[in-house]
């Protein structure tokens, strides 16, 4: 059936209709396409030497859809790619859903068979993977229960051992036709890419995220951090990390140009700001502590102001403190793969700069603040009721929200789509307070809440507290079970290099920080934490060794395992 011209959109004001003058489904692809003309001649991406344009990052990723539409690539279907920070890796951020493809960036820490795991869920027709990860995909083949997708080899096959029927990137490109008709999406809702959860607290699923959603949250990133026309941006954080949350698509609407890495060190980011003006990076809370951590050496005098925005839990003040001295502008995000990324942010109000000082500035700054201006509504909700907790600093709710820039669903998983979006809002699982201010504060995730006394007590202001400590390089807190109280607060700690405590040394420091008696770990033990392939801290494995560690505390000092109380 051919498509009305005109759609009549109120009967009763007549000559209201939708129609192509006035309704163009929403696509981040209409930014490549918009920069390739305004900004033709400014560099797009710079991966070492090497340099383009807007004008040839558009004319490489019509080609690169083209060549996926001559292997086959048809509408929906999906695409995978395994790759590092590379220009390849951007294009495929564009090329694919021109070709009317699905992307989907995978974790680079896969391992094998949670890899073959990903794939035989995703059953994508094509897998683009760089030449330091062909080995770990060859590995995941084997075990493969659905059809093998077809390899293309990012960096030169050359390189390593490959299948004979295996394409380089660059000759895949010679495939594609300069004046290939771009494939826009007859629905925005239509899927344009899929991001995997970090399976945390169970197994990774697969975020659907639309055209639409991806076009508006890119905008909402724009907004969020004041970016301007031609910002540099430093690619710190994962592009396989919510389309590396989205600012593929922002850096393109506004013509700025991308600073590709393979890896994120202290020196490449000081020696990237100075040579390049970098204006923008981002990515998890770690990436304070290497700025923080960075040798003199190492760092650079910065010629600019630059914006470093981070989402997680913020580390001691002494390092955020430290990175501002350096001359950064930090914002503090949150948010998750359901959400495109980080959905809230919180950078200094002027106003509590000049109230607020020491450590009190530093509490309002871990604050998560507000949800962006494409987040319809962000609220804490009380468990049980879904009302609204009170702003009264201390009532604990579930974190929940809703809009435009949500993902679709989860991928083949009915089930859990219902599961998330129950009652109108997706519910995160996340406990959090709001602040006579309006802001939000993250307190921990309703599975790795402590109930003490019918009281919920946050692991993670344990953690904040431990984690202080000028010896302490990670920590996790976890509940155990106890008869008396329902659950007391167990601590497992790693030790920076060459750093010694004990168990009393960790308890007595939380102590004397005047934590409540309730929050106080009754036992501590160290050694390394055990981390999925995303480096989250597996905590349902702790609960498990915290079950079996006595109660009393031990006095020896400890380094390098984990050790129980006796």
């Amino acid at each position: 059936m051919t498509k009305p011209a005109f759609i009549l959109l109120d009967r009763e004001m007549d000559g209201l209709y939708q129609c192509e003058a006035n309704y163009v489904p929403l696509t981040p692809i209409s930014f490549l396409e918009r920069a390739s003309f305004v900004y033709r001649k400014s560099p797009s991406v710079i991966y070492g030497d090497r340099v383009y344009t807007w004008s040839e990052t558009h004319d490489r990723c019509v080609k690169l859809a083209s060549a996926l539409s001559v292997l086959g690539v048809n509408h929906r279907e999906i695409v995978a790619a395994l790759s590092p920070n590379t220009p390849a890796l951007y294009e495929l951020q564009f090329g694919v859903p021109m070709a009317g493809g699905v992307l989907s960036a995978l974790n680079t820490r896969l391992d094998p068979p949670t890899l073959t795991t990903t794939l035989n869920l995703l059953e994508p027709k094509i897998i683009f993977v760089d030449h330091q990860f062909i080995q770990i995909v060859l590995e995941a083949f084997d075990l493969l229960s659905s059809k093998k997708p077809r390899l293309v080899v990012i960096g030169g096959k050359n390189r390593v051992a490959v299948p004979s029927d295996a394409l380089d990137y660059d000759d895949l490109l010679s495939l594609g036709k300069p004046d290939f008709k771009i494939i826009y999406p007859n629905d925005e809702r239509d899927p344009i890419s899929i991001s995997f959860t970090s399976g945390s607290t169970g197994e990774p699923k697969g975020a659907v995220y639309s055209h639409r959603a991806a076009y508006l949250n890119s905008l909402a990133v724009i907004f969020r951090y004041d970016m301007r026309k031609m910002p540099v941006f430093l690619w710190t954080v994962d592009m396989f990390r919510c389309n590396g949350w989205c600012f593929p698509w922002a850096v393109a609407a506004l013509g700025g140009t991308n600073v590709c890495v393979r890896e994120a060190t202290a020196e490449v980011i000081f020696d990237s700001i100075v040579v390049h003006k970098v204006t923008h990076l981002c990515g998890a809370p770690i990436l304070l502590d290497k700025i923080a951590n960075s040798k003199t050496t190492e760092q650079r005098a910065l010629p600019t102001k630059v914006d470093v925005i981070v989402a997680g839990p913020l580390p001691p003040s002494e390092i955020i403190s430290k990175v501002e001295s350096i001359g950064f502008e930090i914002h503090h995000g949150y948010g998750m793969t359901e959400a495109l990324g980080p959905m809230t942010d919180r950078s200094l109000r002027k106003n509590d700069e000049k109230d607020n000082v020491g450590d009190e500035r530093m509490k309002i700054k871990c604050r998560e603040g507000t949800h962006n201006v494409l987040m319809e509504d962000v609220d804490v909700k009380d468990l049980e009721t879904m009302t609204s907790v009170p702003s009264d600093g201390k009532t604990i709710g579930e974190v929940v929200f809703r809009g435009n820039v949500v993902m679709s669903g989860y991928l083949k998983n009915l089930e859990g789509t219902r599961k998330a979006f129950n009652g109108g809002w997706y519910r995160t699982g996340d406990l959090g307070i709001r602040n006579p201010s309006g802001d939000i504060m993250m307190k921990d995730r309703a599975l790795d809440s402590i109930t003490t006394k019918g009281e919920i007590v946050s692991t993670l202001d344990i953690e904040h507290v431990i984690k202080s400590h000028p010896s302490v390089m990670e920590v996790a807190v976890v509940g155990k079970p106890d008869i008396n109280v329902g659950e007391i607060p167990s601590a497992f700690v790693t030790l920076k290099d060459d750093c010694f405590l004990s168990s009393n040394d960790i308890i007595k420091f939380c102590e004397e920080k005047l934590l409540p008696r309730s929050m106080v770990p009754i036992n501590v033990s160290f050694g390394n934490l055990p981390v999925n392939s995303t480096g989250k801290i597996l905590k349902y494995v702790l609960r498990e060794k915290a079950k079996s560690i006595g109660i009393i505390p031990c006095t020896n000092g400890h380094k390098g395992v984990y050790t129980q109380s006796l």
